[in-house]
């Protein structure tokens, strides 16, 4: 299950040691020496089910270049124990995580640019590059995608919502015929989650970061806090628990699946993660955008990638530099790896394979494709907690205007 949460790493404000590396502006791979020529071994950490999809592919890949490779399953804070590891110089050599590690691993001199040939770039998804390109560098190897889309339960539901006022109407019908008993179950607790609001905050024209001329988030441009932002939690609140209840604290991210798969509420807005429980429910199905507010703009998920990255004080970099660009981009490897965990591929003939076998991946992409990357700089690190915490308070009946533009200057304090 993907729960955000504020546990992001804490910027140990190094200088930018791998803003200099890397991207010379051409698109042909960078001359390095042969793989064959390294000694050693190659180290790759990854968590526990890529771990394991991982590891014949390393067996393979280390037969055929003559060196040992050992893939190790980090089960829990992979990105705290990757960067501290990097520091003290008993990290892997290629470590495999989200985009949005990116700012705060390039912040801490942890990873190098990796180079992708303009032939190897267009096999991916263009939105996938986008994710893993920071600061006009490829920092990143995508392999699998990943966003939230609402998945109903069609036998309570059988026509999707076209608007969020769509679904809190048929959600208290279902309600008041004791069909259900919850509107939409849609993750928040007591201290919010950012992530699973967003469709709903950009809908109504909230934004956190504007862009800057090149494309990029722009750290200057703290959208929350701004009007945009609080009219967009004027909405919200009007969907909590003293407005239609169709938002709630007690829906949290333990219980948000568990509560869609019993069979309490026809709406769930999560992700991949959680199409296994609701299969084996016995749950019938369809996924759909996530609608937003009637009259608003089309609601926007973050857009999340996985990724592999070369590890900037790895043993072995030259080895890890070899597997990341020529072998990680093989359709094969993408292939095995969506089967321990199945999100879209990244890799679009991995992709195409793949599809045919499993109609969801076509319907959470559909879902996805108005997202927006979900921003990979450090400052991203500052929105999770005043952001979510803001979140469940409007929620519970906290004044929007209040608390969203204390939010902001919290969130605003934390990045100068």
């Amino acid at each position: 299950m993907r729960i955000r949460t504020a546990g992001v790493v804490t910027v140990l404000g190094l200088a930018l040691a791998a803003a200099g590396c890397g991207d010379s502006g051409k698109d042909e791979p960078a001359a390095k020496e042969s793989p064959k020529a390294a000694s050693g071994k190659l180290v790759i950490w990854a968590d526990d089910k890529r771990a394991a999809a991982l590891k014949p592919f390393g067996d393979k890949f280390g037969q055929e270049n003559g060196v040992t490779v050992e893939v190790q399953a980090v089960s829990k804070d992979l990105q705290t124990n990757f960067v501290t590891a990097s520091q003290q110089g008993s990290g892997p050599d290629v470590v495999v995580g989200a985009h949005d590690w990116i700012g705060n691993l390039v912040q801490n001199g942890a990873i190098d640019p990796v180079q992708l040939a303009a032939e190897q770039k267009s096999a991916f998804n263009e939105t996938a590059i986008k994710a893993v390109t920071f600061n006009g560098q490829l920092y990143g190897v995508p392999y699998a995608m990943e966003n939230i889309a609402l998945i109903r339960n069609t036998e309570l539901a059988p026509e999707a919502p076209k608007t969020i006022e769509d679904l809190v109407a048929s959600g208290k019908k279902l309600k008041a015929e004791k069909k259900a008993s919850e509107i939409l179950c849609l993750q928040s607790g007591q201290n919010g989650d950012a992530y699973h609001i967003y469709p709903l905050y950009s809908s109504a024209g909230g934004y956190l970061f504007g862009t800057a001329a090149n494309g990029d988030y722009d750290p200057k441009d703290l959208g929350v806090g701004k009007p945009e932002s609080i009219a967009a939690f004027q909405k919200i609140a009007k969907l909590g628990e003293k407005g239609e209840g169709a938002l709630k604290r007690s829906i949290t991210p333990e219980n948000s699946i568990a509560t869609f798969t019993g069979k309490k509420c026809a709406y769930l807005v999560s992700g991949p993660w959680a199409i296994a429980d609701a299969k084996k429910a016995g749950i019938k199905y369809d996924i759909s955008p996530v609608p937003g507010f009637a009259g608003g703009k089309d609601a926007a998920p973050f857009v999340g990638v996985q990724s592999f990255y070369v590890a900037a004080k790895g043993k072995n970099k030259a080895l890890a530099q070899e597997f990341v660009t020529n072998y990680v981009t093989t359709p094969e490897l993408a292939v095995a790896l969506y089967n321990a965990e199945p999100r879209p591929p990244a890799l679009t003939a991995a992709f195409d394979q793949v599809k045919g076998s499993d109609p969801d991946l076509a319907k959470f992409s559909e879902a996805g494709k108005n997202g927006q990357v979900l921003p990979a700089i450090p400052a991203m690190a500052a929105i999770w907690d005043p952001f979510g915490k803001a979140q469940a308070a409007v929620i519970g009946g906290a004044d929007p205007a209040k608390t969203i533009t204390g939010a902001g200057k919290t969130i605003s304090g934390q990045i100068k």
